[in-house]
Protein backbone atom coordinates (compact mmCIF):
# COMPACT_ATOMS: atom_id res chain seq x y z
CA UNK A 1 0.00 0.00 0.00
CA UNK A 2 2.79 2.46 0.89
CA UNK A 3 4.61 1.65 -2.35
CA UNK A 4 1.38 2.13 -4.31
CA UNK A 5 0.85 5.51 -2.67
CA UNK A 6 4.19 6.66 -4.05
CA UNK A 7 6.47 9.46 -2.92
CA UNK A 8 5.11 12.91 -2.03
CA UNK A 9 6.14 16.02 -0.15
CA UNK A 10 2.89 16.14 1.83
CA UNK A 11 0.55 13.23 2.43
CA UNK A 12 -2.67 13.11 4.47
CA UNK A 13 -3.79 9.82 5.99
CA UNK A 14 -7.47 9.52 6.95
CA UNK A 15 -8.44 7.01 9.63
CA UNK A 16 -4.86 6.28 10.66
CA UNK A 17 -5.90 4.05 13.56
CA UNK A 18 -2.91 2.91 15.61
CA UNK A 19 -0.44 3.66 12.84
CA UNK A 20 -0.02 0.34 11.04
CA UNK A 21 0.31 2.21 7.75
CA UNK A 22 1.52 5.59 9.03
CA UNK A 23 5.12 4.62 9.70
CA UNK A 24 5.44 2.97 6.29
CA UNK A 25 4.05 6.06 4.59
CA UNK A 26 6.52 8.24 6.48
CA UNK A 27 9.30 6.29 4.83
CA UNK A 28 8.20 7.49 1.40
CA UNK A 29 7.05 11.06 2.13
CA UNK A 30 8.58 14.23 3.48
CA UNK A 31 5.63 14.82 5.79
CA UNK A 32 2.62 12.73 6.83
CA UNK A 33 -0.39 14.24 8.58
CA UNK A 34 -2.31 11.37 10.16
CA UNK A 35 -5.94 11.94 11.16
CA UNK A 36 -7.54 9.75 13.83
CA UNK A 37 -10.83 10.54 15.57
CA UNK A 38 -10.75 7.76 18.16
CA UNK A 39 -8.92 9.08 21.27
CA UNK A 40 -7.44 5.72 22.28
CA UNK A 41 -6.14 4.98 18.79
CA UNK A 42 -4.81 8.53 18.44
CA UNK A 43 -2.91 8.24 21.72
CA UNK A 44 -1.31 4.97 20.66
CA UNK A 45 -0.47 6.40 17.26
CA UNK A 46 1.13 9.47 18.86
CA UNK A 47 3.21 7.21 21.08
CA UNK A 48 4.39 5.14 18.13
CA UNK A 49 5.17 8.26 16.11
CA UNK A 50 7.14 9.92 18.88
CA UNK A 51 10.56 10.78 17.55
CA UNK A 52 9.44 10.65 13.91
CA UNK A 53 9.71 14.24 12.78
CA UNK A 54 7.97 13.44 9.51
CA UNK A 55 4.70 12.49 11.22
CA UNK A 56 2.06 14.83 12.62
CA UNK A 57 -0.89 13.25 14.45
CA UNK A 58 -4.17 15.17 14.34
CA UNK A 59 -6.89 14.04 16.74
CA UNK A 60 -9.84 14.93 14.54
CA UNK A 61 -12.23 13.69 11.90
CA UNK A 62 -10.51 13.82 8.52
CA UNK A 63 -13.72 14.99 6.88
CA UNK A 64 -13.57 18.23 8.88
CA UNK A 65 -10.03 18.99 7.71
CA UNK A 66 -9.35 21.95 5.45
CA UNK A 67 -7.62 20.85 2.28
CA UNK A 68 -4.03 22.15 1.98
CA UNK A 69 -3.32 24.80 -0.62
CA UNK A 70 -0.01 23.20 -1.55
CA UNK A 71 0.08 20.00 -3.64
CA UNK A 72 -0.68 16.94 -1.52
CA UNK A 73 -1.73 13.32 -1.71
CA UNK A 74 -4.09 11.20 0.37
CA UNK A 75 -3.53 7.56 1.28
CA UNK A 76 -5.18 5.32 3.82
CA UNK A 77 -7.02 2.21 4.88
CA UNK A 78 -10.28 4.08 5.26
CA UNK A 79 -13.47 3.14 7.13
CA UNK A 80 -15.69 1.52 4.53
CA UNK A 81 -18.82 3.20 5.90
CA UNK A 82 -17.58 6.65 4.89
CA UNK A 83 -15.78 5.74 1.67
CA UNK A 84 -18.03 7.93 -0.49
CA UNK A 85 -17.59 10.90 1.85
CA UNK A 86 -13.79 10.62 1.80
CA UNK A 87 -13.71 10.21 -1.97
CA UNK A 88 -15.93 13.29 -2.29
CA UNK A 89 -13.60 15.28 -0.03
CA UNK A 90 -10.64 14.31 -2.21
CA UNK A 91 -12.39 15.21 -5.46
CA UNK A 92 -13.26 18.67 -4.13
CA UNK A 93 -9.67 19.48 -3.09
CA UNK A 94 -8.08 21.68 -5.79
CA UNK A 95 -4.47 20.88 -4.82
CA UNK A 96 -4.90 17.09 -4.56
CA UNK A 97 -2.46 15.18 -6.74
CA UNK A 98 -3.70 11.66 -5.96
CA UNK A 99 -5.68 9.56 -3.52
CA UNK A 100 -4.72 5.94 -2.87
CA UNK A 101 -7.43 4.30 -0.79
CA UNK A 102 -8.10 0.79 0.48
CA UNK A 103 -11.82 0.27 -0.09
CA UNK A 104 -14.28 -2.55 -0.50
CA UNK A 105 -13.36 -4.39 -3.67
CA UNK A 106 -16.81 -3.94 -5.18
CA UNK A 107 -16.62 -0.16 -4.70
CA UNK A 108 -13.18 0.03 -6.32
CA UNK A 109 -14.26 -2.12 -9.26
CA UNK A 110 -17.40 -0.03 -9.78
CA UNK A 111 -15.57 3.29 -9.80
CA UNK A 112 -12.62 2.15 -11.91
CA UNK A 113 -14.69 0.48 -14.64
CA UNK A 114 -13.37 -2.98 -13.79
CA UNK A 115 -16.87 -4.45 -14.29
CA UNK A 116 -16.79 -3.17 -17.88
CA UNK A 117 -19.16 -0.34 -17.00
CA UNK A 118 -18.63 3.11 -15.54
CA UNK A 119 -20.48 4.95 -12.81
CA UNK A 120 -21.97 8.43 -13.06
CA UNK A 121 -19.36 9.78 -10.61
CA UNK A 122 -16.50 8.36 -12.66
CA UNK A 123 -17.79 9.89 -15.87
CA UNK A 124 -18.55 13.26 -14.24
CA UNK A 125 -15.04 13.57 -12.82
CA UNK A 126 -13.17 12.03 -15.77
CA UNK A 127 -12.03 15.32 -17.32
CA UNK A 128 -10.11 16.13 -14.13
CA UNK A 129 -9.37 12.73 -12.55
CA UNK A 130 -8.46 9.21 -13.64
CA UNK A 131 -9.63 6.14 -11.70
CA UNK A 132 -7.57 2.96 -11.42
CA UNK A 133 -7.93 -0.39 -9.68
CA UNK A 134 -4.39 -0.78 -8.34
CA UNK A 135 -4.63 -4.16 -6.65
CA UNK A 136 -6.74 -6.64 -4.71
CA UNK A 137 -6.37 -7.38 -0.99
CA UNK A 138 -8.05 -10.56 0.20
CA UNK A 139 -10.18 -10.59 3.33
CA UNK A 140 -7.82 -13.08 4.99
CA UNK A 141 -5.24 -10.28 5.26
CA UNK A 142 -7.23 -8.67 8.09
CA UNK A 143 -8.06 -9.55 11.69
CA UNK A 144 -10.87 -10.00 12.38
CA UNK A 145 -11.62 -11.32 8.91
CA UNK A 146 -14.25 -9.12 7.20
CA UNK A 147 -17.08 -10.41 5.04
CA UNK A 148 -15.73 -8.91 1.81
CA UNK A 149 -12.45 -8.53 -0.07
CA UNK A 150 -10.75 -5.16 -0.40
CA UNK A 151 -8.95 -3.38 -3.20
CA UNK A 152 -6.66 -0.41 -3.72
CA UNK A 153 -8.39 2.40 -5.57
CA UNK A 154 -6.20 5.14 -6.99
CA UNK A 155 -7.63 8.48 -8.08
CA UNK A 156 -5.17 10.74 -9.87
CA UNK A 157 -5.72 14.40 -10.64
CA UNK A 158 -4.81 15.15 -14.23
CA UNK A 159 -1.99 17.75 -14.51
CA UNK A 160 -3.85 19.17 -17.51
CA UNK A 161 -7.65 18.68 -17.40
CA UNK A 162 -9.27 17.21 -20.48
CA UNK A 163 -11.75 20.09 -20.61
CA UNK A 164 -11.28 23.81 -19.91
CA UNK A 165 -12.93 25.13 -16.75
CA UNK A 166 -15.42 27.14 -18.78
CA UNK A 167 -16.93 23.89 -20.09
CA UNK A 168 -17.58 22.24 -16.74
CA UNK A 169 -21.23 23.29 -16.45
CA UNK A 170 -22.02 22.09 -19.97
CA UNK A 171 -20.21 18.80 -19.27
CA UNK A 172 -22.17 18.23 -16.07
CA UNK A 173 -25.47 18.91 -17.84
CA UNK A 174 -24.46 16.54 -20.64
CA UNK A 175 -23.56 13.70 -18.28
CA UNK A 176 -26.60 14.21 -16.05
CA UNK A 177 -28.85 14.06 -19.12
CA UNK A 178 -27.13 10.92 -20.34
CA UNK A 179 -27.60 9.15 -17.04
CA UNK A 180 -31.34 9.83 -16.88
CA UNK A 181 -31.74 6.54 -18.72
CA UNK A 182 -34.57 7.81 -20.90
CA UNK A 183 -35.14 5.42 -23.75
CA UNK A 184 -32.82 2.78 -22.35
CA UNK A 185 -29.64 3.97 -24.07
CA UNK A 186 -27.26 6.93 -24.01
CA UNK A 187 -28.25 7.78 -27.58
CA UNK A 188 -31.94 7.95 -26.71
CA UNK A 189 -31.30 10.01 -23.59
CA UNK A 190 -29.20 12.61 -25.41
CA UNK A 191 -31.69 12.92 -28.27
CA UNK A 192 -34.20 14.20 -25.74
CA UNK A 193 -32.08 17.30 -25.06
CA UNK A 194 -29.84 17.89 -28.09
CA UNK A 195 -30.62 18.12 -31.85
CA UNK A 196 -31.33 14.63 -33.16
CA UNK A 197 -29.24 14.94 -36.31
CA UNK A 198 -26.24 16.18 -34.34
CA UNK A 199 -26.55 13.31 -31.86
CA UNK A 200 -26.89 10.74 -34.65
CA UNK A 201 -23.83 12.10 -36.45
CA UNK A 202 -21.77 12.20 -33.25
CA UNK A 203 -22.49 8.55 -32.43
CA UNK A 204 -21.54 7.53 -35.95
CA UNK A 205 -18.25 9.47 -35.84
CA UNK A 206 -17.40 8.25 -32.32
CA UNK A 207 -18.12 4.63 -33.23
CA UNK A 208 -20.65 4.19 -30.41
CA UNK A 209 -23.57 1.89 -31.10
CA UNK A 210 -26.89 3.65 -30.66
CA UNK A 211 -28.23 0.83 -28.49
CA UNK A 212 -25.37 0.97 -25.98
CA UNK A 213 -26.63 1.25 -22.42
CA UNK A 214 -25.37 4.39 -20.65
CA UNK A 215 -23.07 2.65 -18.14
CA UNK A 216 -21.25 0.71 -20.87
CA UNK A 217 -19.93 3.80 -22.66
CA UNK A 218 -16.28 4.45 -21.74
CA UNK A 219 -15.61 7.94 -20.30
CA UNK A 220 -13.27 8.74 -23.20
CA UNK A 221 -16.16 8.09 -25.60
CA UNK A 222 -18.34 10.37 -23.49
CA UNK A 223 -15.81 13.14 -24.03
CA UNK A 224 -15.73 12.54 -27.77
CA UNK A 225 -19.53 12.67 -27.94
CA UNK A 226 -19.59 15.81 -25.84
CA UNK A 227 -17.13 17.60 -28.09
CA UNK A 228 -19.12 16.60 -31.19
CA UNK A 229 -22.54 17.46 -29.80
CA UNK A 230 -21.85 20.48 -27.62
Amino acid sequence: MAETAGSHELLLEPGAGRGALTLALAGTCARVVAYEIDPEHADRLAARARGHDRIEVVRADFLTARAPREPFAVAGNIPYSITSAIVGWCLRAPALTSATLLTQREYARKRSGDFGRWSRLTVLTWPGHSWELAGRVGRASFRPVPAVDSAILRITARPVPLLPSGRHDAWRAFVEEGFTGRGGSLHASLRGRYPSRRVDAAFARAGVDRDTVVAFVHPDRWLTLFELIC
